[in-house]
């Protein structure tokens, strides 16, 4: 019983300092995350090659039969908009997490591909463009 006691000290301040660490990626805020929350709309207008250019939904594109787009919200929540059979928007819940500070993964909870990777190219918040390239 003696040599359990002395285990579960030694091994007491490890266990607690691996949990905080795990909590600590999860809880820490990530002051860029709060610049890209909101609604995007894809500008395709002014795509090039494979980057994709994003707007905020207030933005004054020109006519347009649709576009597709995405929200990022707080905490992880995540929406992408498709257009919908009757040219509409038809939103997909899911959530994101961000990878290596510049990979937004994705991970939709319904419909054709449920997961995939943003790698955020740039964001200009004075120009209001999210420049993004999604990989497989």
């Amino acid at each position: 019983m003696l040599r359990l006691r002395s285990l579960f000290r030694l091994l007491l301040p490890l266990l607690l300092v691996l949990a905080a660490s795990c909590q600590r990626r999860r809880a820490v805020p990530i002051p860029a995350m709060k610049k890209l929350e909101g609604t995007w709309l894809l500008s395709r207008e002014e795509n090039s090659e494979d980057i994709l250019v994003y707007r905020p939904n207030t933005y004054a594109f020109p006519p347009s039969r649709g576009r597709t787009g995405f929200a990022i919200k707080p905490y992880g929540r995540f929406e992408q908009f498709d257009i919908a059979p009757t040219d509409g928007l038809a939103g997909r819940p899911g959530a994101w997490t961000l990878d290596r500070g510049t990979h937004l993964r994705v991970n939709l909870t319904e419909g054709p591909d449920p997961s995939y990777t943003l790698e955020i190219v740039s964001l200009d918040t004075v120009k209001r463009i999210l420049k993004v390239r999604r990989l497989p």
